[in-house]
């Protein structure tokens, strides 16, 4: 019954198959079907070193793209004995089957030969029958991964065997609509590589600014003095009219009070440890589960008072040293010994210490004080003991316009990347079930 159901919702043009509801013209196959080769990668490990051939295993391959960068090699004597048996070839399908990166795929785009490594396979297709960047956008999408997940469930290790990968089924279209399909998609992943680039490349600009407006090798216009000078000091050299303080002799360092365990409550004010202050640093807002009654609330705030706009908050444990600036009057409290609370009142301006606290200066010390690891602790008398440069406050705000203008050109990047993944997704969803047709 349910079957004839589902065939009855099958509009005219299109059928019911393992894989699907996809053009009648379309074939429900397996990759034995479709390809003429699938091998993996050696299964003895070479002795790497040399500089003859590039040794590829599954941390290169990322979702969509090879990555050799990082690859290491073997001598030619080795690369021979391996390539007897895994030939990979410029356009062949890499897909990985072991490991945390299971599932990852990307087409062979090197000309050279390569030795690869068993944790990884490759998919040969006949040109002439199939497309291979139609097959590796299959494996790609949700449905592909799905199909990949459903063929590992059970294992008590994360693999795939080159007979579970010959079993695995796509949906084929002709292959004239391989083509157009596969470079649709491959338009858009070309967009989203672009923009990956242009945010590498504006996040190393905005390092590079960083590191010379922070210090005072950079001066802006309005602010340096003529034949001003340098002088050295414990955070390095700066410009002689600026200062170098102790965080703890600028404004009160302190905490919240504790909110015990028993008090949490899964609606009210948000309360946050230092997990939840470390994403709402980063993207200005958080999906927190936990909460304090608005009573509680209320009643701190009237005895110790609450953050207010312009005071930052430094998560002491986990990932030390995370800042979030308050822009806003929204209502929040937060968990005391995870989350330090940098009362500014106006004697810093806010941005540029979280600006500094992205920087090589603040981290070593927060690091250094904390034993150099994550599982140490950044405390209040180590936060007040934190020393900065200290331009004075107009030349701080100024440098801080600055480097936040950067960050929103980086956060619009970001948006536009998100935005076009998004619309990738949606076109594949259309794109490789036939749902709708480009030919």
């Amino acid at each position: 019954m349910g079957a004839t159901a589902q065939h009855k919702t099958i509009r005219p043009g299109y059928k019911l198959t393992e894989v699907g509801v996809i053009p009648v013209e379309w074939f429900d196959q397996p990759c034995a079907e479709v390809c003429v080769k699938i091998q993996d990668g050696t299964h003895f490990s070479p002795s790497l070193g040399g500089n003859d051939y590039l040794y590829v295993t599954s941390k290169n391959i990322g979702f969509g793209y090879l990555d050799v960068s990082n690859a290491d090699r073997v001598d030619t004597t080795q690369h021979k004995a391996i390539y007897k048996r895994c030939d990979v070839r410029q356009g062949d399908l890499l897909l990985t089957k072991d490991g945390a990166n299971t599932g990852n795929a990307a087409l062979n785009t090197l000309e050279e030969e390569f030795s690869l490594l068993s944790s990884v396979a490759f998919l040969r297709f006949d040109a002439k029958r199939h497309v291979a960047g139609y097959f590796l956008q299959q494996i790609l999408s949700n449905p592909g991964q799905n199909r990949i997940k459903d063929a590992m469930a059970g294992n008590a290790i994360t693999r795939l065997t080159l007979e579970k990968i010959r079993k695995l089924r796509f949906p084929v279209a002709p292959v004239p609509e391989q083509h157009a399909i596969a470079g649709v998609l491959h338009d858009v992943d070309e967009l989203i590589d672009v923009l990956d680039k242009l945010t590498a490349k504006k996040r190393d600009l905005k390092r590079a600014v960083m590191q010379e407006l922070l210090t005072g090798k950079r001066r802006l216009p309005g602010f340096a003095r003529a034949k001003a000078g340098f002088k050295q000091t414990e955070v390095g050299a700066i410009p002689d009219e600026w200062a170098v303080k102790r965080l703890g002799d600028l404004f009160e360092v302190t905490s919240s009070k504790r909110v015990f365990q028993s008090e949490w409550r899964t609606q009210g004010v948000p309360f946050y440890r230092a997990r939840e202050l470390a994403v709402l640093g980063e993207f200005g807002s958080v999906n927190n589960e936990l909460f304090i009654t608005q009573k509680m609330y209320d009643a701190f705030k009237r005895a110790y008072g609450v953050p207010n706009v312009g005071d930052m908050l430094v998560t002491g444990v986990g990932t030390l040293g995370k800042v979030y600036v308050v822009t806003d009057e929204r209502e929040f409290y937060f968990k005391d010994g995870n989350i330090i609370w940098f009362k500014i009142a106006g004697t810093v301006a806010p941005e540029f210490l979280r600006q500094l606290y992205l920087t090589p200066l603040i981290t070593k010390q927060i690091s250094d004080g904390s034993g150099g690891t994550t599982v140490g602790t950044y405390t209040i008398t180590g936060a007040k003991k934190t020393v900065i440069p200290f331009p004075p406050l107009p030349e701080q705000t100024a440098i801080a316009a600055v480097l936040s203008d950067m960050d929103a050109d980086i956060a619009a990047l970001e948006a536009r990347r998100i935005k076009a993944q998004a619309m990738k997704q949606g076109m594949m969803q259309q794109l490789l079930t036939g749902n709708i047709r480009l030919i």
